[in-house]
Protein backbone atom coordinates (compact mmCIF):
# COMPACT_ATOMS: atom_id res chain seq x y z
CA UNK A 1 0.00 0.00 0.00
CA UNK A 2 1.12 3.55 -0.78
CA UNK A 3 0.00 6.92 0.59
CA UNK A 4 0.08 9.95 -1.73
CA UNK A 5 0.11 13.27 0.16
CA UNK A 6 -0.27 16.53 -1.83
CA UNK A 7 0.83 19.37 0.47
CA UNK A 8 2.19 22.12 -1.78
CA UNK A 9 -0.30 24.82 -0.72
CA UNK A 10 0.80 27.55 1.66
CA UNK A 11 -2.40 27.64 3.75
CA UNK A 12 -3.45 31.28 3.34
CA UNK A 13 -6.43 30.90 5.71
CA UNK A 14 -4.06 30.05 8.58
CA UNK A 15 -1.91 33.15 8.29
CA UNK A 16 0.15 34.50 9.99
CA UNK A 17 1.20 31.02 11.18
CA UNK A 18 1.59 29.60 7.69
CA UNK A 19 3.75 32.51 6.47
CA UNK A 20 6.90 30.88 7.85
CA UNK A 21 5.79 27.27 8.48
CA UNK A 22 4.05 25.15 5.82
CA UNK A 23 0.51 24.53 7.01
CA UNK A 24 0.86 20.71 7.13
CA UNK A 25 3.82 21.16 9.50
CA UNK A 26 1.92 23.32 12.01
CA UNK A 27 1.58 21.29 15.21
CA UNK A 28 -1.70 20.05 16.62
CA UNK A 29 -1.14 18.85 20.21
CA UNK A 30 2.60 19.25 19.56
CA UNK A 31 2.73 17.02 16.47
CA UNK A 32 2.57 18.32 12.86
CA UNK A 33 -0.78 17.94 11.09
CA UNK A 34 0.71 15.76 8.35
CA UNK A 35 2.31 13.42 10.92
CA UNK A 36 -1.01 12.87 12.67
CA UNK A 37 -2.93 12.42 9.40
CA UNK A 38 -0.55 9.90 7.85
CA UNK A 39 -0.19 7.93 11.09
CA UNK A 40 -3.97 7.71 11.48
CA UNK A 41 -4.42 6.56 7.86
CA UNK A 42 -1.78 3.87 8.35
CA UNK A 43 -3.66 2.70 11.44
CA UNK A 44 -7.00 2.58 9.60
CA UNK A 45 -5.58 0.63 6.65
CA UNK A 46 -4.29 -2.14 8.94
CA UNK A 47 -1.65 -3.23 6.44
CA UNK A 48 2.01 -2.39 5.76
CA UNK A 49 2.79 0.92 4.05
CA UNK A 50 5.60 0.51 1.52
CA UNK A 51 5.88 4.09 0.27
CA UNK A 52 4.65 7.57 1.16
CA UNK A 53 4.88 10.10 -1.66
CA UNK A 54 4.85 13.73 -0.54
CA UNK A 55 4.16 16.46 -3.11
CA UNK A 56 5.73 19.70 -1.88
CA UNK A 57 5.85 23.25 -3.21
CA UNK A 58 8.72 25.67 -3.72
CA UNK A 59 11.96 24.42 -2.07
CA UNK A 60 12.46 27.94 -0.69
CA UNK A 61 9.42 27.35 1.54
CA UNK A 62 9.34 23.54 1.75
CA UNK A 63 13.04 23.23 2.49
CA UNK A 64 15.42 20.58 3.81
CA UNK A 65 13.94 20.71 7.31
CA UNK A 66 10.52 19.80 5.89
CA UNK A 67 11.99 16.99 3.79
CA UNK A 68 13.87 15.63 6.82
CA UNK A 69 10.67 15.61 8.92
CA UNK A 70 8.76 13.75 6.20
CA UNK A 71 11.53 11.20 5.70
CA UNK A 72 11.54 10.52 9.45
CA UNK A 73 7.75 10.19 9.41
CA UNK A 74 7.84 7.63 6.61
CA UNK A 75 10.65 5.71 8.31
CA UNK A 76 8.64 5.56 11.57
CA UNK A 77 5.92 3.72 9.62
CA UNK A 78 8.36 1.35 7.92
CA UNK A 79 7.90 3.08 4.56
CA UNK A 80 10.05 4.69 1.90
CA UNK A 81 9.62 8.46 1.49
CA UNK A 82 9.42 9.84 -2.05
CA UNK A 83 9.61 13.61 -2.44
CA UNK A 84 8.08 15.40 -5.44
CA UNK A 85 7.50 19.07 -6.24
CA UNK A 86 4.48 20.95 -7.57
CA UNK A 87 6.03 24.28 -8.51
CA UNK A 88 2.90 25.70 -10.17
CA UNK A 89 -0.48 25.65 -8.32
CA UNK A 90 -2.44 23.96 -11.11
CA UNK A 91 -4.92 22.00 -9.00
CA UNK A 92 -5.46 18.76 -7.12
CA UNK A 93 -5.27 16.54 -10.19
CA UNK A 94 -2.04 18.19 -11.31
CA UNK A 95 -0.57 17.78 -7.81
CA UNK A 96 -1.17 14.02 -7.89
CA UNK A 97 0.38 13.73 -11.35
CA UNK A 98 3.55 15.39 -10.03
CA UNK A 99 4.09 12.07 -8.21
CA UNK A 100 3.67 10.10 -11.47
CA UNK A 101 6.52 7.61 -10.82
CA UNK A 102 4.77 6.46 -7.62
CA UNK A 103 1.29 6.07 -9.14
CA UNK A 104 0.95 2.31 -9.35
CA UNK A 105 -0.70 -0.34 -7.20
CA UNK A 106 -3.10 0.23 -4.28
CA UNK A 107 -2.86 3.70 -2.77
CA UNK A 108 -4.55 6.29 -0.60
CA UNK A 109 -4.56 9.96 -1.61
CA UNK A 110 -4.85 12.32 1.38
CA UNK A 111 -4.71 16.12 1.39
CA UNK A 112 -2.73 17.27 4.42
CA UNK A 113 -5.02 19.96 5.82
CA UNK A 114 -7.47 17.85 7.81
CA UNK A 115 -7.50 15.22 10.55
CA UNK A 116 -9.84 12.28 10.97
CA UNK A 117 -11.00 9.60 13.38
CA UNK A 118 -12.23 6.42 11.73
CA UNK A 119 -12.09 2.64 12.03
CA UNK A 120 -13.38 0.44 9.21
CA UNK A 121 -12.33 -2.20 6.70
CA UNK A 122 -11.92 -1.39 3.01
CA UNK A 123 -14.68 -3.00 0.92
CA UNK A 124 -12.97 -5.68 -1.24
CA UNK A 125 -15.69 -5.26 -3.89
CA UNK A 126 -14.80 -1.60 -4.42
CA UNK A 127 -12.39 -0.32 -7.04
CA UNK A 128 -12.11 2.87 -5.01
CA UNK A 129 -13.29 4.42 -1.75
CA UNK A 130 -14.05 8.06 -1.06
CA UNK A 131 -13.96 9.02 2.60
CA UNK A 132 -17.02 11.03 3.63
CA UNK A 133 -18.56 12.61 6.74
CA UNK A 134 -22.24 13.16 7.44
CA UNK A 135 -22.87 16.91 7.65
CA UNK A 136 -25.80 19.11 8.64
CA UNK A 137 -25.49 21.58 5.75
CA UNK A 138 -24.59 19.54 2.64
CA UNK A 139 -25.19 22.54 0.39
CA UNK A 140 -21.90 23.97 1.71
CA UNK A 141 -19.84 20.96 0.61
CA UNK A 142 -19.04 18.64 -2.24
CA UNK A 143 -21.15 15.53 -1.64
CA UNK A 144 -21.53 12.03 -3.09
CA UNK A 145 -24.69 10.68 -4.75
CA UNK A 146 -25.38 7.00 -4.05
CA UNK A 147 -27.42 4.37 -5.89
CA UNK A 148 -29.53 1.61 -4.34
CA UNK A 149 -26.37 -0.50 -3.84
CA UNK A 150 -24.72 2.33 -1.84
CA UNK A 151 -22.26 2.85 -4.66
CA UNK A 152 -21.12 6.37 -5.51
CA UNK A 153 -22.46 7.33 -8.92
CA UNK A 154 -21.87 11.08 -8.91
CA UNK A 155 -19.92 13.87 -7.23
CA UNK A 156 -21.96 17.04 -6.72
CA UNK A 157 -20.36 20.32 -5.65
CA UNK A 158 -22.44 22.43 -3.21
CA UNK A 159 -25.88 21.12 -4.29
CA UNK A 160 -28.74 23.58 -4.00
CA UNK A 161 -31.22 20.69 -3.84
CA UNK A 162 -30.66 17.72 -1.52
CA UNK A 163 -28.49 14.98 -3.00
CA UNK A 164 -27.05 13.40 0.14
CA UNK A 165 -25.57 14.49 3.47
CA UNK A 166 -22.24 12.68 2.89
CA UNK A 167 -19.54 15.31 2.32
CA UNK A 168 -16.25 14.50 0.58
CA UNK A 169 -13.35 15.20 2.98
CA UNK A 170 -10.36 14.86 0.63
CA UNK A 171 -9.14 11.32 1.32
CA UNK A 172 -9.44 8.58 -1.33
CA UNK A 173 -8.44 4.92 -1.79
CA UNK A 174 -7.76 3.37 -5.20
CA UNK A 175 -7.26 -0.37 -5.64
CA UNK A 176 -5.09 0.54 -8.64
CA UNK A 177 -4.04 4.17 -8.64
CA UNK A 178 -2.55 3.67 -12.10
CA UNK A 179 -6.15 3.82 -13.36
CA UNK A 180 -6.53 7.29 -11.85
CA UNK A 181 -3.18 8.31 -13.36
CA UNK A 182 -4.41 7.33 -16.82
CA UNK A 183 -7.59 9.41 -16.47
CA UNK A 184 -5.80 12.40 -15.00
CA UNK A 185 -3.34 12.30 -17.89
CA UNK A 186 -6.34 12.48 -20.24
CA UNK A 187 -7.67 15.45 -18.24
CA UNK A 188 -4.36 17.29 -18.56
CA UNK A 189 -3.76 16.37 -22.20
CA UNK A 190 -7.23 17.60 -23.14
CA UNK A 191 -7.05 20.68 -20.90
CA UNK A 192 -10.18 19.80 -18.93
CA UNK A 193 -10.06 22.69 -16.48
CA UNK A 194 -12.46 23.63 -13.66
CA UNK A 195 -11.93 26.72 -11.56
CA UNK A 196 -8.76 27.39 -13.53
CA UNK A 197 -7.19 24.11 -12.38
CA UNK A 198 -6.93 20.39 -13.15
CA UNK A 199 -9.11 18.65 -10.55
CA UNK A 200 -8.98 15.13 -9.13
CA UNK A 201 -12.79 14.99 -9.48
CA UNK A 202 -12.55 15.05 -13.28
CA UNK A 203 -10.34 11.96 -13.19
CA UNK A 204 -12.72 10.26 -10.74
CA UNK A 205 -15.74 11.05 -12.91
CA UNK A 206 -14.04 9.39 -15.87
CA UNK A 207 -13.37 6.29 -13.74
CA UNK A 208 -17.03 6.16 -12.73
CA UNK A 209 -18.12 6.50 -16.36
CA UNK A 210 -15.86 3.55 -17.21
CA UNK A 211 -17.69 1.38 -14.67
CA UNK A 212 -15.34 1.48 -11.70
CA UNK A 213 -17.16 0.78 -8.41
CA UNK A 214 -16.79 3.56 -5.82
CA UNK A 215 -17.90 3.08 -2.21
CA UNK A 216 -17.89 5.40 0.81
CA UNK A 217 -15.70 5.11 3.87
CA UNK A 218 -17.40 7.10 6.61
CA UNK A 219 -15.29 8.78 9.29
CA UNK A 220 -16.43 9.41 12.85
CA UNK A 221 -14.68 12.77 13.11
CA UNK A 222 -13.51 15.19 10.45
CA UNK A 223 -11.42 17.97 11.95
CA UNK A 224 -10.38 20.98 9.93
CA UNK A 225 -7.19 22.94 10.54
CA UNK A 226 -7.96 25.69 8.05
CA UNK A 227 -7.95 28.75 10.28
CA UNK A 228 -7.06 29.78 13.81
CA UNK A 229 -10.42 29.07 15.42
CA UNK A 230 -10.93 25.60 13.96
CA UNK A 231 -7.27 24.71 14.56
CA UNK A 232 -7.73 25.44 18.26
CA UNK A 233 -10.95 23.40 18.32
CA UNK A 234 -9.13 20.51 16.62
CA UNK A 235 -6.26 20.87 19.10
CA UNK A 236 -8.77 20.44 21.93
CA UNK A 237 -10.44 17.42 20.32
CA UNK A 238 -7.15 15.63 19.68
CA UNK A 239 -6.23 15.94 23.35
CA UNK A 240 -9.57 14.42 24.33
CA UNK A 241 -8.88 11.52 21.96
CA UNK A 242 -5.45 11.08 23.55
CA UNK A 243 -7.14 10.57 26.91
CA UNK A 244 -9.54 8.03 25.40
CA UNK A 245 -6.66 6.20 23.72
CA UNK A 246 -4.43 6.28 26.79
CA UNK A 247 -1.74 8.03 24.77
CA UNK A 248 1.64 8.67 26.41
CA UNK A 249 1.75 12.06 24.65
CA UNK A 250 -0.71 13.41 27.23
CA UNK A 251 1.56 12.48 30.17
CA UNK A 252 4.54 14.76 29.62
CA UNK A 253 5.91 16.61 32.68
CA UNK A 254 7.18 20.19 32.21
CA UNK A 255 9.32 22.07 34.73
CA UNK A 256 6.88 23.64 37.21
CA UNK A 257 7.39 26.37 39.83
CA UNK A 258 4.28 27.44 41.73
CA UNK A 259 2.20 26.34 38.76
CA UNK A 260 -0.96 24.29 38.23
CA UNK A 261 -1.81 22.14 35.20
CA UNK A 262 -5.50 21.42 34.52
CA UNK A 263 -5.77 18.40 32.23
CA UNK A 264 -5.88 17.67 29.41
CA UNK A 265 -2.74 19.39 28.21
CA UNK A 266 0.13 18.35 25.96
CA UNK A 267 3.28 20.12 27.16
CA UNK A 268 6.82 19.33 26.07
CA UNK A 269 9.01 18.32 29.05
CA UNK A 270 11.49 21.12 28.24
CA UNK A 271 8.82 23.79 28.91
CA UNK A 272 9.26 25.97 32.02
CA UNK A 273 6.10 27.22 33.76
CA UNK A 274 6.20 29.65 36.69
CA UNK A 275 3.43 31.24 38.77
CA UNK A 276 0.77 30.17 36.30
CA UNK A 277 -2.35 28.10 35.76
CA UNK A 278 -2.37 26.19 32.48
CA UNK A 279 -5.33 24.29 31.03
CA UNK A 280 -7.54 22.74 30.20
CA UNK A 281 -6.88 22.08 26.49
CA UNK A 282 -3.47 23.71 26.08
CA UNK A 283 -0.55 22.45 23.99
CA UNK A 284 2.90 24.00 24.44
CA UNK A 285 5.92 23.25 22.25
CA UNK A 286 9.53 22.68 23.29
CA UNK A 287 11.69 25.30 25.05
CA UNK A 288 8.83 27.72 25.71
CA UNK A 289 8.75 29.69 28.97
CA UNK A 290 5.44 30.64 30.61
CA UNK A 291 5.44 33.10 33.54
CA UNK A 292 2.57 34.68 35.51
CA UNK A 293 -0.11 33.48 33.10
CA UNK A 294 -3.54 31.92 33.01
CA UNK A 295 -3.97 30.01 29.75
CA UNK A 296 -6.71 27.68 28.50
CA UNK A 297 -7.96 26.36 25.14
CA UNK A 298 -4.79 27.50 23.39
CA UNK A 299 -2.03 26.33 21.06
CA UNK A 300 1.49 27.60 21.71
CA UNK A 301 4.44 26.47 19.60
CA UNK A 302 8.20 26.25 20.23
CA UNK A 303 10.79 28.53 21.83
CA UNK A 304 8.42 31.32 22.87
CA UNK A 305 8.26 33.46 26.00
CA UNK A 306 4.80 34.30 27.35
CA UNK A 307 4.48 36.56 30.40
CA UNK A 308 1.67 38.32 32.28
CA UNK A 309 -1.04 36.94 30.02
CA UNK A 310 -4.58 35.72 30.41
CA UNK A 311 -5.29 33.73 27.26
CA UNK A 312 -8.26 31.79 25.96
CA UNK A 313 -8.55 30.51 22.37
CA UNK A 314 -5.09 31.82 21.56
CA UNK A 315 -2.71 30.53 18.89
CA UNK A 316 0.94 31.55 19.20
CA UNK A 317 3.77 30.63 16.83
CA UNK A 318 7.46 29.87 17.30
CA UNK A 319 10.08 32.23 18.80
CA UNK A 320 7.43 34.71 20.02
CA UNK A 321 7.98 37.18 22.86
CA UNK A 322 4.67 38.20 24.40
CA UNK A 323 4.00 40.35 27.46
CA UNK A 324 0.53 41.80 27.68
CA UNK A 325 -3.16 41.55 28.52
CA UNK A 326 -4.80 40.56 25.21
CA UNK A 327 -6.96 37.42 25.16
CA UNK A 328 -8.02 35.76 21.87
CA UNK A 329 -4.79 36.37 20.00
CA UNK A 330 -3.23 34.81 16.92
CA UNK A 331 0.48 35.60 16.69
CA UNK A 332 2.84 34.25 14.03
CA UNK A 333 6.51 33.28 14.31
CA UNK A 334 9.15 35.73 15.59
CA UNK A 335 6.59 38.30 16.81
CA UNK A 336 7.59 40.52 19.75
CA UNK A 337 4.86 42.18 21.85
CA UNK A 338 6.13 43.83 25.02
Amino acid sequence: MKIIVPMAGRGSRLRPHSLTTPKPLIPIANKPIVNRLVTDIARILKEPIEEIAFILGDPAFFGDDVVNNLEELAESLGAKASIYRQLNPLGTGHAIMCAEPSLSGPAVVAYADTLIRADFDLDPAADAVIWTKQVERPEAYGVVKLNEKDEIVELVEKPQEFVSDQAVIGIYYFKEIGDLKKELQFVIDNEIINGGEYQINDGIKRLMAAGNVFKTGTVDEWMDCGNKNVAIDTNNKIMQFMITDGSDEIKQEPKLSNATIIEPCVIDPSVVIKDSTIGPNVSIGAHTIIENCTIKNSLIQKSSSIKNATLDEAMIGNHVKYDGDFTKISIGDYTIME
